[in-house]
């Protein structure tokens, strides 16, 4: 249920960035991103300084393993915000949702994990999928031949797979709240240290518009990876399915881009997302 949870949230979290994103600087709403979130958990930080504990335990080198957490997930945010900005939702959410492919496949050469029949055939249809929505895309122009949003998409997956691998390791070692907190804290700083970085060097991102929901980028997200990190605290929890179960989250935003903005070519785009959430099917009942 706190997967499930998850998922929602995060569905709700990518149509606030379509929203945020639409004709806008994606440094500067990434930044805002990382300051509401960090004041989200701000009362997290005080609790932890007023205790006496000035971050994740072990010192120095339990502080370094949250900044890499942050450092990771940071680039994975850029890459997917300037994606996000540039393709249709109903292309960028199955490529971002084949993410549990890419975990299972991590889990099995990193941790050891064997598949069976059942998996190899989600995974199987997994890659079908992710053919399929290039196929689409090169309709509407965005070919991972000549479109580098495409390939950014695939870039903030990957990372993205990865984070979710090195957020097992952190959550037999911290308590989640603690995580999220503190690595909130180390995303600030570090996008604070890249927009400065870019501004002057005289690539300040363009125009920049208030709207409320960026506010909601953060709130949306700070709520799915509170789930998240609960879900992978609870012993014997699995993070491949955890992830598959996160992915469920490309149906808010697929319908959102049908419903809502209109979006084209949705026959072709509904069949890729059937074979995706049957992908996604088949790894959790293989995996049950």
């Amino acid at each position: 249920m706190l997967a499930v949870a998850s998922a929602l949230g995060l569905g709700f979290y990518d149509v606030m960035k379509k929203i945020s994103l639409r004709d806008n600087n994606v440094l500067a709403v990434l930044f805002l991103n990382t300051v509401f979130g960090t004041l989200l958990l701000s009362p997290v930080l005080a609790a932890d300084i007023a205790a006496g504990r000035f971050g994740p335990g072990a010192g120095l080198p339990g502080h370094m393993l949250i900044v890499l957490k942050a450092a990771i997930v940071l680039s994975s945010w850029i890459l997917g915000y300037f994606a996000i900005k540039h393709l249709p939702l109903t292309i960028q959410g199955p490529i971002n949702a084949s993410r549990p492919v890419m975990v299972l496949v991590g889990a099995m050469l990193i941790f050891g994990e064997r598949l069976n029949l059942t998996q190899w055939a989600g995974i199987l249809i997994g890659f079908a999928s992710l053919f399929m929505i290039s196929r689409i895309g090169a309709r509407e122009g965005f070919s991972p031949r000549h479109s580098r949003w495409i390939w950014l998409s695939v870039g903030a997956t990957l990372l993205g797979a990865v984070s979710a691998l090195y957020d097992k390791f952190l959550m037999s070692r911290f308590q989640p709240l603690e995580v999220q907190a503190w690595y909130s804290l180390y995303q600030m700083v570090l996008m604070g240290a890249v927009v400065a970085a870019m501004k002057r060097a005289g690539h300040g991102g363009g125009r920049f518009a208030w709207r409320w929901a960026i506010v909601g980028i953060s709130l949306f997200l700070t709520a799915a990876d509170l789930a998240y990190f609960y879900a992978l605290s609870v012993p014997g929890a699995m993070i491949s399915i955890v992830s598959m179960i996160r992915r469920g989250s490309v149906i808010v935003p697929f319908f959102y881009g049908v419903f809502v903005l209109g979006e084209r070519n949705v026959r072709a785009k509904l069949v890729d997302l059937c074979f995706l959430l049957a992908s996604l099917a088949l790894l959790v009942l293989g995996s049950g």
